[in-house]
């Protein structure tokens, strides 16, 4: 059992009265103090605000990111989809809380579990999966795939397979930034699986010496491919591996609590420098497709975190039981976001193809001019 996540529902519990109207003043409520653990920092103010917009907004964004991973599994077993597929499902919090702080002027990079980053870093239903079956209407134009999605204009410097490797070319983005005195923040993810790996503790001393302001994100799921955080990491406590960096683990099935501690975040890594922030999450799908996810939990152990920390069902309640909206308004996002994937996975399966020649572009660039260098491209 993944000890690291208490299965308590401490946001909110659901109500017992159907009403039949919507609050469209805002709502205010205090986060649980379990929300956050800190290390070497104070911990966000707990005090929160909602509208009715934003909490609609995350529920349908969440919604669409585990639509799409659904068709993908779909889209996958039907052979559409090939190679690797790491699906974000049960993880949709993080990247819809996080996105609404930082909007697109800050910089992301991040691992292979990438899909749910992607769509809210401005990619499509549509271009995703077009890009996930090789499609020349894909983002990558059907060349990058699952673990490349890549979206220059919005700052998304995208997945990157090699476990570990996107921490230091974080570091240099955050560089980047300070250099040309930018007043933005990177944030660099990696799951737990990387944690132990000697380039991000490397990247954690010289962001510290350098003060730099990038934002370290374990997207903690329980699990290493298949192997548990007992069975592979020694302190568990991922926010402390910074040792003097501060950090702070968040109860990541609460997409409020997300927004907060990436508020905080942005701000500490601004004027101080970085901040490792753990999100304790579950993903209810194997590590890749190719994996049933079984041989090293229990069924029960999945069906249990689905019905106790699934972060939909968990805002839903919450909507629910401060009359933020509708049954009727809820069923009708669930009914557009379902029928906005489906359209997607048949533009996916019916658009062309790359053309061959295409197999020869965006293969090199024009390269700098550098004094007693000569090029033979």
């Amino acid at each position: 059992m993944f000890s690291s996540l208490k299965m308590t529902s401490a946001l909110c519990r659901p109500t017992l009265i159907q009403r039949s109207f919507a609050s469209q003043s805002p709502v205010s409520w205090n986060l649980p103090e379990s929300a956050y653990t800190t290390h070497r920092c104070d911990k966000p103010k707990l005090e929160m605000t909602t509208t009715k917009e934003e909490a609609l907004n995350f529920y349908r964004t969440m919604n669409v990111i585990r639509r799409i991973e659904l068709s993908c599994d779909t889209l996958y077993k039907s052979g559409l989809i090939r190679g690797f597929l790491h699906l974000y499902l049960g993880q949709e919090a993080i990247s819809t809380g996080v996105e609404t702080v930082l909007g697109h002027k800050h910089h992301v990079i991040g691992a292979y579990r990438i899909h749910g980053w992607a769509y809210t870093r401005g990619i499509s239903a549509k271009e995703m999966l077009a890009e996930l079956t090789g499609r020349a209407a894909g983002s990558s134009k059907g060349k990058g795939g699952s673990m490349h999605l890549y979206r220059g204009a919005t700052n998304f410097h995208g997945g990157n397979g090699i476990v570990g490797a996107q921490c230091p070319i974080g570091a240099g983005i955050a560089f980047a930034q300070q250099y040309l005195k930018q007043d933005t923040v990177t944030f660099s993810l990696y799951g737990d699986g990387a944690a132990n790996q000697g380039q991000l503790h490397e990247a954690f001393n010289m962001s510290a010496l350098w003060k730099l302001p990038v934002v370290y994100v374990c997207e903690n799921n329980g699990y290493a491919m298949g192997t548990s955080v007992s069975r592979s990491t020694s302190n568990p406590d991922y926010f402390t591996h910074g040792n003097h960096v501060p950090g702070m683990r968040v109860d990541a099935v609460d997409v409020y609590a997300v927004k907060r501690a990436t508020e905080y975040a942005v701000q500490h890594a601004l004027a101080h420098g970085p901040l490792v922030l753990e999100f304790s999450t579950y993903r209810y799908s194997g590590h890749s497709i190719s994996d049933p996810g079984t041989s090293y939990r229990t069924r029960e152990e999945v069906n249990e975190m689905r019905q106790k920390r699934d972060p939909i069902s968990r805002l839903k309640a919450f909507i629910e039981e401060h009359n933020l909206a509708t049954a009727d308004e809820l069923k009708e996002i669930d009914r557009q976001v379902k029928a906005e994937v489906d359209e997607a996975a048949e533009f996916a399966k019916t658009t062309p193809e790359p053309d061959p020649s295409e197999l020869f572009t965006h293969v090199y660039t024009d390269l700098p001019v550098t004094r007693g260098v000569e090029y033979h491209v």
